[in-house]
């Protein structure tokens, strides 16, 4: 005897093994919301036992936080009811029994019977790919961050290596300007050295002669042209001196209380001596006297800039010295009659060993006005300058108060 299988799954046999055996939670509700017929894999899902679920609405398996927006939804789907994902876009919960909630994906397909309008829905717990997607995630959010973190520190490598490249570039030039400068100094130092002690030795050679002749107006001539001479040297040294400390930071502004006027009054006293002939030096002062100055920079600021005036006027010429004190600022000019500044060497005024295409026949190091420059910074001033060729100088010094 034959027996014949039935593989037909649109028989009723077909179509109820397949409801029960579905590995795939799904459930039917009617129209109202009830659940009117469910497999054994959703009862396995949500928790509940055979037949536990019939007649029941269907927001018993959805978290109560989410059962009136549920709702909304249901009575808005069966106005247009249709096969589709639901909740596409949004994240979807269960409800066990015991209160689990769990992450599904829910498919919904509506049909009609004579008995009315009802909707399968197709239910799958997506725990473990939710699991899998955080763990993937939160890989992705460790990766970048040690990539973050060797990224910068890749940047942190790369700009101490720019800063080292930045700092061999400044040592290197500073190396070639120290090179520069040495060159600089030998050249200056053998002129600036030679003339005075050729003065000296010729000058010394006279007074032993003009001493043997008794001749005391030319033999106390010479004694003087040493004199200069030596206080020449002196002052070279005393500007090279001076360069070196400033390098080597030693040099510091020490403010003190001092009558300026008065200050400045026995400067111009003291270098009244060194007028060549027929030379003025005129002082006035307007304002408050009282100040917090450093006097040993003021002093030397002073000596260097009224000598220079001294030095580029010319015989029957006047140096004009003022000093004004307001409630914030001193400010000192010092004015001359001289040779004046070409425009074009103006800009490089204060650069060591700089001298003017017009002074080269005076002598000088080029470092003085560098040296009044570095000593009004250390006071927190700054120096202008105002100069035409031939028509005089006037240097203006501004310091805070």
């Amino acid at each position: 005897m034959n027996f014949i299988v039935s593989t037909n799954m649109e028989s009723k046999e077909g179509l109820d093994a397949l409801f029960l055996y579905a590995t795939e939670g799904i459930l039917v509700a009617n129209d109202k919301g009830e659940i009117t017929k469910v497999n054994p894999s959703a009862e396995k899902l949500f928790g509940y036992n055979q037949g536990e679920l019939d007649g029941k609405k269907i927001e018993v398996l959805i978290p109560k936080r989410l059962e009136q927006q549920h709702v909304g939804h249901r009575d808005r789907y069966n106005v247009h009811p249709h096969a589709r994902s639901m909740g596409a876009g949004r994240e979807l919960y269960g409800l066990k029994k015991d209160g689990t909630e769990f992450p599904v994906e829910i498919s919904l397909s509506p049909y009609s019977t004579p008995e009315g309008r009802f909707v399968i829905a197709f239910i799958v717990d997506i725990t473990i790919r939710k699991q899998t997607e955080e763990q993937i995630k939160n890989y992705s959010s460790e990766l970048e961050r040690q990539v973050k973190n060797r990224t910068l520190i890749l940047e942190e490598a790369i700009e101490e290596l720019e800063k080292t490249k930045k700092d061999l570039h400044k040592a290197l030039d500073k190396e070639k300007e120290l090179n520069e400068l040495k060159t600089r100094f030998v050249s200056m130092a053998s002129h600036e050295f030679r003339t005075p002690l050729t003065t000296m030795m010729s000058s010394l050679s006279l007074v032993n002669k003009y001493a043997e002749q008794n001749d005391s107006d030319n033999r106390n001539k010479h004694v003087s042209k040493i004199k200069n001479s030596i206080n020449n040297l002196t002052d070279i040294l005393n500007d090279f001196l001076s360069v070196s400390k400033l390098e080597e930071g030693k040099i510091i502004n020490q403010p003190e209380s001092l009558n300026l006027k008065e200050f400045v009054t026995e400067v111009v006293s003291e270098m009244k001596g060194m007028a060549i002939h027929g030379q003025q030096l005129n002082y006035r002062h307007t304002g408050n006297e009282d100040v917090s100055l450093d006097q040993k920079l003021l002093k030397h600021v002073l000596f260097n800039l009224i000598s220079n005036a001294i030095k580029f006027s010319p015989e029957g010429g006047t140096v004009e010295i003022i000093s004004q004190v307001t409630n914030t600022s001193v400010k000192i000019t010092v004015k001359d009659s001289g040779i004046g500044i070409p425009k074009e060497d103006q800009k490089h005024l204060f650069e060591r060993f700089f001298r003017g295409h017009n002074a080269t026949h005076i002598q000088g190091t080029g470092l003085g006005l560098n040296i009044v420059a570095n000593y009004i910074e250390l006071m927190n001033g700054s120096i202008d300058v105002e100069s035409e060729e031939y028509k005089g100088t006037t240097f203006i010094i501004i310091i805070p108060q």
